[in-house]
């Protein structure tokens, strides 16, 4: 027993001190948003964590994101310095209702959430606009999340906000969805049990933004000098602005006042996000700019006060309202924090799934699985959907968001399959979408390369084929440059890259940024399905 102990305390010395090697390789080629100098560049996070949510806690920050479809969901980003974020977990392995999640459902799933400490633990609200609104918690926010609690049933509510008022009182603030509640733009309040559990039927209006801020959405509720605050987007995702709301009474009325717009600047629709502060006293904001294909990128804006309203980014051109930044001053959290980005490139020798994964739908085990000691991911030959038409439709794709504007990703596989038509893709996935594969047809092997133009829009996806092949161990790469223009290649040997067939324009999903990652199919069902065994993927600057 006692050199079982000793082993077991070996193994645990080694992973700490691999996990520490891999995180100071883990720090990203392609963007770093810390300059080095004293100061940042945004976005802080060039990468899809839609409708951001943060919190602190002592000298530490927590980021939740909505995560849609893609599992496991609710990542949990870590920071000390509100610039270098580490993706450290996910809230949610698995999404309920589990029979309707274990299928593709495309937009649908976790929608903004808010992520709040009160009385020692973490709590996430979240959403799903045909079900309702979740609750989850822990006292370890690194750690295991409870089990979601749906606190309020209701189809349609959305961008739940949570408030515990300094007199035991708690309130839940909420919007609509149009596409399910057939009406918007107004905000909502209802009180709740303070343990978060269960919501109250005493709903209220609270803010009606159809004549001045249409879309209105997205409350958070904070309290500063007396005034109840509630910071809520409108306009549009991409086109919208920063209101500010504020009473010396929970339930209103509110006056309202717009905090942050785009102006002149090249940052879209700055809105939607957090308002923490420093160990310091400094006040920070931070927001997301959609990109398109790139997603919903996160920024992050100084914050002042001023006459008891929130002054965010820069007036720079002095109508009283603030416009994003470019670059600024790192903020001041009294220490010196390292470089750190969220995960990319995965050698794939651990035990478990890298974090920079996701799937389309709540993991099944054929799918695939790391092998630990034996340095590949396995992916499985899984049969196509019935009336297949393009991958639209297919749930076990294995991606990760696109980390930069301009990015090479490579990856290194072994193909082993058993039967005719099984094939493994390596693809760039939204609306739009294409991928390089390598397919058993008629017993050879074939390069292909599949297009899905409006596959949301039920259209079939073409193949063109490229050229026959002579090993089943290839590279596959692609090149992505500014405008999301995506070019495919694929090598025998890593040295010499060979172009495939047409460019490629990625394009967003269903409110989500293109991802890239792996896909591996078949045409019917059979007892040994083929495999592949996917020993590397790399992201780099060229």
């Amino acid at each position: 027993m006692k050199k079982i102990k000793i082993t077991l305390s070996l193994m645990v010395a080694i992973i700490g001190i691999s996990n520490a090697q891999n995180d100071k390789k883990n720090v990203s080629e392609v963007w770093v948003s810390d300059l080095g100098n004293g100061s940042y560049k945004n976005p802080v996070l060039y990468a899809d964590y839609s409708d951001p949510d943060v919190c602190r806690v002592g000298k530490d920050y927590y980021m939740t994101a909505s995560s849609f479809n893609c599992i496991p969901g609710l990542p949990i980003l870590h920071s000390n310095d509100l610039v270098n974020w580490s993706l450290v977990n996910y809230a949610l392995p698995k999404q309920p209702p589990f029979e309707v999640y274990d299928k593709i459902q495309h937009g649908n799933g976790v929608w903004a959430p808010c992520i709040r400490y009160h009385k020692g633990e973490f709590y996430i609200f979240y959403p799903d606009p045909d079900f309702g609104i979740y609750m989850i918690k822990t006292k370890d926010p690194r750690g295991k999340w409870s089990e979601p609690v749906l606190m309020k049933a209701v189809k349609g509510v959305i961008d739940p906000a949570p408030f515990w008022d300094e007199d035991g009182k708690a309130y839940l603030g909420y919007a609509l969805a149009g596409s399910r509640a057939g009406t918007k733009s107004v905000l909502m309040l209802c009180s709740m049990n303070e343990e978060g559990t269960q919501a109250n039927d005493d709903d209220i209006i609270l803010f009606d933004g159809h004549e001045k801020h249409q879309t209105v959405e997205g409350p958070k509720f904070y309290k500063r000098n007396g005034y109840y605050y509630v910071f809520a987007p409108a306009g549009g995702v991409a086109t919208g602005w920063q209101l500010i709301l504020r009473s010396k009474n929970i339930f209103g009325p509110y006056e309202e006042k717009v905090v942050l717009e785009q102006g002149k600047t090249k940052i879209n629709g700055p809105h939607q996000g957090a308002w923490v502060d420093t160990v310091t006293g400094e006040d920070w904001f931070l927001h997301f700019q959609d990109q398109g294909a790139y997603g919903r990128v996160v920024h992050l804006n100084p914050m002042n006060w001023k006459d008891n309203w929130p002054v965010m980014g820069v007036d720079n051109d002095h109508n009283g309202i603030g416009e994003p930044v470019a670059t600024y001053k790192k903020p001041n959290v009294e220490a010196k924090y390292p470089i750190a980005t969220p995960p990319e490139s995965d050698e794939f020798n651990g035990a478990v799934q890298g974090l920079q994964w996701q799937w389309h739908a709540n993991k099944q085990l054929v799918w695939g699985y790391p092998s630990a000691g034996m340095g590949y991911y396995r992916l499985n030959c899984i049969p196509k959907p019935d009336n297949y038409v393009s991958l639209w439709q297919v749930p076990n794709i294995l991606a990760q968001k696109f980390p930069a504007n301009e990015f090479v990703a490579t990856t290194k596989f072994d193909f082993k399959p058993n039967f005719d038509n099984e094939e493994f893709g390596f693809l760039i996935m939204g609306r739009s979408y294409s991928y390089l594969a390598v397919k058993l047809i008629k017993g050879k092997l074939k390069l292909i390369q599949a297009i899905g133009d409006k596959s949301d829009k039920g259209k079939a996806e073409t193949i063109t084929e490229i050229a026959d092949l002579n090993s089943s161990s290839l590279y596959f790469r692609v090149k992505v440059e500014n405008g999301a223009r995506c070019q495919f290649y694929y090598s025998y040997d890593n040295k010499k890259f060979i172009k495939a067939d047409a460019e490629f324009e990625a394009s967003e999903g269903t409110w989500i940024g293109a991802k890239m990652g792996f896909v591996a199919l078949r045409e019917g069902k059979i007892n040994n399905a083929g495999y592949i065994n996917v020993d590397w993927f790399r992201v780099t600057k060229n």
